[in-house]
Parts: C-alpha cells; structure tokens; sequence
C-alpha cells in the first residue's frame, strides 16, 4: 500500500513496524515513539533523519525517517485540545483491524505533516482516535497501519487522515522518560478519565476564569493523585499536569 502524508509526498508500507514503546507525555499532550530521552538527543535524531519536523513557529506532527534507508526512525504526535461530542466519537469504526507495519519514504524529502483537529474518546478511554476532521467518520477506513505498539495510522482514500493510541494510561510518562512497564492501575485508570474529563471540555475554561466549583473539583483531583499509594510513576504523570493548573488558577 502507498500512502499520501502531503501533497506530492508518498511512502510505501512495509512489515516493520517500529518496536519501540510509545511515551504519552500527559502534560505536554504528545504521544512520542522514538529512541531519544532529553533534549540533546532530540536535536540529534532531528539532525540525523529527515521528514516532518518543527521549523521555526511551525509545530506539525512529526514523522522521521533514516536518511539512508528511508524506513520510519520515530514520531511525535500532539492531541488536540478539546474532546469531539460522545456522538462523534462513537461513530469511531470498530474496523479494519490493525496491521503491523512500517513506513519506507518513497523520496528523501521533507515535508509536511498536519496536526489533527479532533480527539475521540472510546468508552473508557480505552482507545484515543486523533483525526484530521470529522468528516473522516463519513466514510469507511481503508486501512489501520500499527507503526508502533498500540499507535496506528488511519488511512482513508490513500491518505494518513488520524492516528489512534489503544490503552493510552498504560503509556503515561513525563516528558521524556519511560513508561513503567507494569500494567496500570484501576485507580489509575479511573483518575486518567477524570484528568481527561477536566482538561479536554469546557470544565477546563471555568478553571481558568476560577470557577469556584471548578477549582473545587481540581483540587479535590489534584489531592486524588497525590493521595494514590500505588502506581506512582503513571500518576506523577498525570499530576504534572494538574499541579500545574492548581498553581496558575487554584486560588479565588
């Protein structure tokens, strides 16, 4: 399969998928799959592949790819900022199945990859679907290419129109450290929803005009995540987060 990531620009779908874990940055809201763990590297691995990348003011999506083999070396993805309507996300297609899979650029050039407009939120937030527009759910699927663990790429009429991440609060890190490699906890999942719930709806605007039942429920959250004897890693994560707004607004 060929697929169109912007105009003019072509890869070709192969069987290797990237065998690295993807990292769900919580308080950055990116999803990043690659090898780098500061900064430095960052810079480096941008340096060493080529593809879409930020430039300048200009923060698209990223897919990067070795200069020599042209095969995808990493991503970064962002989410959106706001939850589409529970309507939308369950128009969601339960198919195709995901296929493993790599990318190969059919030409060692840069380009452009456009962020996603909306955010689908499966019950549970057991899958996040980030698509182009909703209009993607008019149509069939063409096709789901898992390029990593748990992060497809939706492919519609040839072109890259979303990303999904399957069991997002098992990826929860910060910045970018590692995930813990153990299964979430309940407790965690649940808190997951709740920070979810908060900072993708309009709750997320009555804390920054101080609502007081608005900061009400993100201090009680805030405490929620600190109080959690378990699965600290993955709830330090969240909290990055939620500390942060507590700081900026969490006084009236």
């Amino acid at each position: 399969m060929k697929l169109t990531l912007d105009d003019g620009w072509h890869a070709t779908v192969t069987d290797d998928p990237l065998p690295l874990v993807p990292r769900f940055d919580f308080r950055d809201f990116r999803v990043r799959i690659a090898t780098y763990a500061n900064v430095e590297e960052r810079e480096r691995f941008l340096l060493d592949t080529f593809g879409s990348g930020p430039w300048l003011w200009d923060t698209p999506d990223e897919l990067r790819f070795d200069r020599r083999s042209r095969e995808l070396s990493g991503a970064e993805f962002q989410l959106p900022s706001e939850a589409a309507d529970p309507e939308d996300s369950a128009r969601v297609p339960a198919t195709p199945a995901v296929r493993p899979g790599g990318l190969r650029a059919d030409e060692a050039q840069d380009f452009r990859l456009e962020v996603t407009a909306e955010l689908c939120r499966a019950p549970g937030d057991a899958v996040l679907t980030c698509l182009r527009d909703l209009d993607v759910l008019d149509e069939p699927l063409e096709a789901r290419i898992g390029i990593a663990p748990d992060v497809a790429l939706l492919v519609q009429h040839g072109t890259v129109a979303g990303w999904s991440l399957t069991d997002p609060a098992r990826y929860l890190t910060t910045g970018f450290g590692a995930p813990d490699p153990a299964p979430p906890a309940s407790a965690t999942r649940l808190l997951f929803t709740e920070c979810l719930d908060l900072i993708t709806s309009p709750l997320l605007t009555e804390v920054r005009d101080r609502n007081p039942s608005a900061l009400s429920h993100l201090r009680a959250l805030d405490e929620a995540l600190r109080n959690q004897p378990e699965d600290r890693h993955r709830a330090d994560a969240l909290l990055a987060l939620i500390a942060t707004l507590v700081e900026d607004y969490g006084t009236w």
